[in-house]
């Protein structure tokens, strides 16, 4: 593929990937936020889906390139994507630090303008019990807190200088468990819906993603075990 075929798709990724972002903007900016029954429920269950599209748009460069030779390109762009799915997931995690547990970003900002950054850390102690309680406390937190933390180890080890470092194999290993944590999201997703709004459109799709891993793991096995037939020889 030309080098600039491939520039105007890595930008064209960019912007895909930002799009949700910036409608979430403007949906704030726009006053329309405000209108909603519970703003912060929303920013919440917004990120963590997008985490999810993302994550899976990702982990679908896999089956694609290898079931469809031709779009093999792609894979060029499956860690971009990947820290992307990683950036919504940290403004997941990040709505619930700061707006759901009751962070008072309004008074820490005015701390800074006034010369004082420690009140950064007063709010952190003030809602820091309340966090620790409600983490003990609810499975679905303690579930998605680990599927960060994998997506924040993948992130970490995502530019080539460390996949040089720690070898191809190692590298992949480690990268496998994205799977491990695609699940715990989706884990994370059933633990914290009411009934009547299962996740189970995002449950299909990575059933499917997981089993066409499987399906091609077991085509690859079993062209290994099948013997080549011996050409007949001449006299």
């Amino acid at each position: 593929m030309l080098k600039r075929a491939l520039i105007l798709l890595k930008v064209l990724i960019h912007l895909l990937c930002l799009a949700p972002l910036a409608w979430l903007w403007h949906f704030y900016t726009s006053g329309a936020l405000a209108l909603n029954a519970d703003p912060v429920n929303f920013i919440t269950h917004f990120t963590g889906d997008w985490t999810l599209y993302i994550l899976f748009a990702s982990l679908a460069i896999t089956p694609i390139r290898r079931f469809a030779t031709r779009l093999g390109f792609l894979v060029r762009f499956r860690r971009l994507i990947g820290l992307y799915s990683f950036f919504y997931a940290t403004l997941h995690l990040a709505t619930y630090i700061f707006l759901f547990s009751g962070y008072d970003l309004t008074t820490a900002l005015d701390g800074i303008r006034a010369g004082h950054p420690s009140v950064l850390v007063t709010q952190w102690k003030l809602i820091w019990p309340g966090m620790v309680e409600d983490v003990l406390k609810r499975r679905f937190i303690q579930v998605g807190l680990f599927a960060w933390l994998l997506l924040l180890a993948l992130a970490c080890t995502s530019p080539a200088f460390i996949m040089r470092a720690m070898g191809g194999k190692n590298w992949q290993r480690l990268h496998r468990l994205v799977y491990v944590a695609a699940v715990a999201g989706i884990i994370h997703f059933w633990w914290q819906v009411k009934a009547g709004n299962t996740p189970w459109r995002v449950t299909v799709v990575l059933t499917i993603l997981l089993l066409a891993r499987v399906a091609y793991t077991a085509m690859k096995r079993l062209k290994k075990t099948t013997p080549i037939p011996a050409r007949p020889t001449s006299v």
